[in-house]
């Protein structure tokens, strides 16, 4: 059996995960960001009647995204824009956190925590796009027992 790329950088408990729906202010804007900053590709895209994206899906790395414009169509969604932030990240397993996080400052990321290696076993960066989304990119660099991880867990 060969390994895939994708099974060295996501770990099994993570492979098959919920599939994010995000609802932005100018889909068509943040489609092209996520292709600049994340190296997404669009996979889909249905444009809505009267203009804007209905329902458009991307892919990063392994990860599959669904995105559209908020509006009156796709009620009772909503841009974080229009809450003032978002209770959500979106976590995403990349081979290199520091390039990608590089590359999506350049694009217009606002870096909140660059990339550091964490007590979990993983290198982390945290990043808010301009449509107020944040981000956890994350290269895996050791695989840790729960109680390895509770005995690295930093006291506060």
């Amino acid at each position: 059996m060969t390994t895939s790329a994708t099974d060295t950088v996501v770990p099994e408990r993570y492979r098959y995960a919920v599939v994010p729906h995000i609802m932005v202010d100018d889909a068509a804007a943040a489609i092209d960001f996520y292709q600049r900053a994340f190296g997404a590709r669009q996979d889909f895209r249905l444009d809505a009647p009267g203009g804007g994206v209905l329902h458009a899906e991307i892919s990063i790395g392994a990860s599959v995204l669904m995105l559209g414009d908020s509006g009156a169509d796709t009620a009772p969604f909503t841009a974080p824009t229009a809450l003032g932030g978002t209770s959500v990240a979106l976590h995403v397993f990349v081979p290199d956190v520091d390039a990608l996080a590089a590359r999506a400052e350049a694009a217009g990321a606002e870096i909140l925590q660059p990339p550091t290696d964490q007590f979990h076993g993983d290198r982390t960066a945290v990043l808010k796009d301009p449509s107020g989304h944040l981000w956890v990119f994350l290269t895996h660099l050791e695989d840790l027992t729960h109680e390895e991880v509770h005995r690295r867990t930093p006291t506060v």
